[in-house]
């Protein structure tokens, strides 16, 4: 088992669960490196304005990279992953499908938050348990470089969204700010969230640059056509009957490579390095 009892009723109660050490440090270094190669490759893109939705911000930062699968057969491979698997069977049932993958990267200095928002106002699914988020400190996650923040059982709430004015695609809420919680994480600690669950990040006020990691996974049985397709080729059955280990939608069996994939992403960087 990946989560105790009382982790189980954290998850059903407050919305959100967390993990401090689900990844290993070789695990770590791999999705620091993968990070850092999506990044000098040109595929993040800075997604902030200057406050009307469309003039991309010269002075402020969001850069993001969704989905990464094309991009990236490690980040392809991580859902895959037996551990995130079990965990997220444990959390909503099964069977499931992974719906999303994204990246943030804030860059020190002038890395800008996301805003308040709940996932659900995207998807839209009539249960907003039955949709989880996990999220993946790829750095150290600290309030002083703006780590994710939640708001305890806000899913119980649908707050009203609109477009948010300083992203290019966002939209945003305003929820009760003086519930939330920062989730303080190292490297490769992980928060599970479901999909109503209240969240944002802050901007990044160290040197440093930080990153983040987020898949979202849905209970087959709310994953509606009109919600994941037609990209349905990337959003493939992790568990239940019609799972093929990636093969059906990806052409390739995926599952069983994380461990190779985690082994080519750091001596790539180490080679990249000498």
């Amino acid at each position: 088992m990946i989560f105790t009892r009382p982790d189980i009723q954290q998850f059903r109660e407050q919305g959100y669960v967390i993990k401090p050490k689900f990844f290993n440090k070789r695990e770590v270094a791999a999705l620091q490196a993968e990070v850092v190669r999506l990044k000098d490759n040109g595929f993040l893109r800075n997604v902030a304005t200057d406050g009307d939705g469309k003039t991309h911000s010269t002075a402020l930062r969001n850069l993001q990279l969704c989905p990464m699968y094309r991009h990236s057969t490690f980040f392809r491979a991580l859902p895959f992953k037996p551990k995130v698997i079990q965990a997220v069977s444990e959390l909503l049932g099964d069977p499931t499908i992974l719906h999303l993958d994204q990246v943030f990267l804030k860059p020190g200095g002038d890395g800008m938050g996301t805003h308040w928002h709940q996932d659900n106002a995207y998807f839209k699914i009539s249960d907003p348990m039955k949709g989880t988020a996990m999220w993946i400190a790829v750095h150290d996650a600290t309030v002083v470089n703006g780590t994710l923040h939640v708001i305890p059982g806000s899913y119980r709430e649908a707050y009203e969204h609109s477009r948010d004015p300083y992203s290019d695609h966002h939209i945003r809420c305003y929820p009760p700010e003086e519930r939330a919680v920062p989730v303080e994480l190292p490297a490769g600690g992980v928060i599970f969230f479901c999909y109503g669950t209240a969240h944002c990040t802050r901007e990044n006020k160290t040197d440093r640059e930080r990153a983040g990691v987020a898949y979202h996974f849905l209970r087959v049985d709310y994953a509606q056509p009109n919600l994941i397709e037609p990209d349905r080729d990337y959003r493939p059955y992790l568990t239940g009957p019609l799972a093929t280990g990636g093969v059906k939608e990806y052409g390739v069996r995926v599952a069983g490579t994380w461990k190779e994939e985690v082994e080519r992403a750091v001596q790539l960087r180490v080679k990249s390095e000498e």
